[in-house]
């Protein structure tokens, strides 16, 4: 069986070096390129230094034209800028391109968007499969539930993850808006960062914290006067997202252009 070509950004970075362990393990997929910024320490490396295993025969590269000319699919967890970049040239080269990058803008959403019309892009703020049956049963509570309860989205992660809320945070409430047929814009209460939030009647309350190493932890919290439900998950190692975009590369192969979710890939 023809092996999936797969090329890596951001690939000397703690995500990206997780990402090409899965990726050299899986017999159904071939590493053809690392993908590092201009000017990066790492370029001209073989990734096989920066796992401090042997070499691999591939060089960390800045060159984005040449190595996605040469691929079936992009998986990238990078920062927004970056990925919006690297979004245009997988429209150009017609390739799957999955998305992990978290803390993307409105425009820059749109202008992903706009380049799912020749890639298809599969982009999610999580791409843990239990996060995404979260989601599921976010929306499905929320929809279920009166305006009795009120909502609340609790988040921690390490202390060098720049953007808070969470992409998964704002995911879950969305899902919770979504569920209420609500705009998370219009409801969103977002409490000031390492500081416990509190209920608030009509909106959706977020509070993150920054700490240590935490990989990340998200509690969903419906609350009335009578009860409490908890909906919970907690992430133990990065490899749960490295695991689902692989298997989200695997599910956009013999899709057309667009723009896709997990939702989309797991079927929920």
């Amino acid at each position: 069986m023809k092996k999936i070509k797969v090329v890596v950004t951001g690939a000397a970075g703690r995500m990206g070096q997780t990402i090409i362990k899965k990726v050299l393990r899986d017999k159904g997929l071939k590493l053809v390129g690392a993908l590092e910024i201009s000017g990066h320490k790492n370029l001209g490396q073989d990734i096989g230094k920066i796992l401090k295993t042997k070499n691999l025969g591939i060089k960390i590269s800045d060159n984005i034209i040449n190595l996605f000319a040469n691929t079936d699919a992009v998986i990238d967890f990078t920062l927004p800028n970056a990925t919006v970049d690297h979004a245009k040239y997988a429209a150009q080269a017609r390739i799957v391109h999955v998305i992990g990058t978290t803390g993307l803008s409105n425009s820059q959403l749109k202008k992903i968007e706009y380049a799912s019309k020749h890639a298809t892009i599969i982009k999610s703020g999580n791409m843990s499969l239990g996060v995404n049956l979260l989601e599921t049963l976010v929306r499905q509570a929320a929809s279920k539930l009166d305006t009795a309860f009120n909502i609340q989205i609790n988040e921690e992660h390490h202390k060098h993850k720049i953007d808070a809320p969470s992409g998964t945070a704002l995911m879950l409430g969305n899902a919770a808006a979504k569920g209420r047929s609500l705009k998370l814009d219009k409801v969103k209460k977002i409490s000031r960062l390492n500081t416990k939030g509190s209920h608030s009647k009509d909106k959706i309350v977020f509070t993150s914290f920054r700490k240590g190493e935490i990989v990340g932890n998200h509690e969903v919290i419906f609350s009335s006067p009578d009860e409490i439900i908890n909906f919970q998950h907690k992430a133990n190692n990065r490899g749960i997202f490295a695991s689902g975009a692989i298997y989200a590369v695997k599910w956009g192969q013999d899709k057309k252009p667009g723009l896709f979710s997990m939702v989309d890939v797991l079927g929920l």
